[in-house]
């Protein structure tokens, strides 16, 4: 982002939150891409499906009382090594999805990041195409049992990142759905 300041260009940035995101992981449909896009077969998918599948867990709480068992029949085990990387798998083709708008994706396990650099002049098209690729990112989303949260509106926030002397002009000229622009000065500092 700051290559692209420093070279006169804004960046359209658009950040995505899940919510619940690793309890939400569908086992089969994970046990599907991992034999489909990635080729795991055999021994070492069969592995996967039985650290996935058939777990449970209760909650100890007080003087030795536990919940009721509750049997999983989703999700990937946080807090392991496995956990993050078999989400990422898991959502995978969603770069896919967000690379026929020429929009840039940038993700870790959970936390994705959409963005596009472009030229003041080019902002008003950017953003009709971001919020073109938002659209079907949420049905891939909510077509793998994902959820997004939204902030303000049906879709995530944009933010507008370019230095003073370019942002005024542009803020006037889109009027998208997207309604909350934070500016930042020339030293990449918040201005009020």
């Amino acid at each position: 982002m700051l290559l692209a300041a420093d070279s006169g260009q804004v960046t359209a940035l658009c950040l995505l939150y899940l919510t619940a995101a690793f309890d939400t992981v569908d086992h089969d449909l994970l046990i599907l891409r991992l034999e489909r896009q990635f080729g795991i077969h055999g021994v070492a998918l069969e592995w996967l499906r039985s650290y996935l599948q058939g777990r449970s867990f209760h909650v100890s709480y007080g003087g030795g009382s536990t919940s009721a068992m509750v049997h999983t029949v989703c999700s990937v085990p946080q807090g392991s090594v496995l956990g993050p990387r078999l989400f990422i798998l898991y959502k995978a083709d969603l770069a896919e999805v967000v690379k026929k708008y020429y929009v840039s994706i940038h993700a870790f396990a959970d936390d994705t990041q959409l963005y596009r650099h472009c030229f003041r002049d080019e902002m008003a098209t950017i953003v009709v195409r971001l919020e073109r690729c938002l659209e079907e990112v949420s049905h891939w989303m909510f077509a793998n049992r994902l959820k997004l949260i939204a902030c303000r509106s049906t879709l995530p926030s944009l933010l507008i990142i370019a230095s003073t002397n370019m942002f005024p002009a542009y803020v006037h000229h889109v009027s998208s759905g997207f309604a909350n622009f934070d500016e930042f000065d020339d030293h990449w500092t918040m201005s009020p």
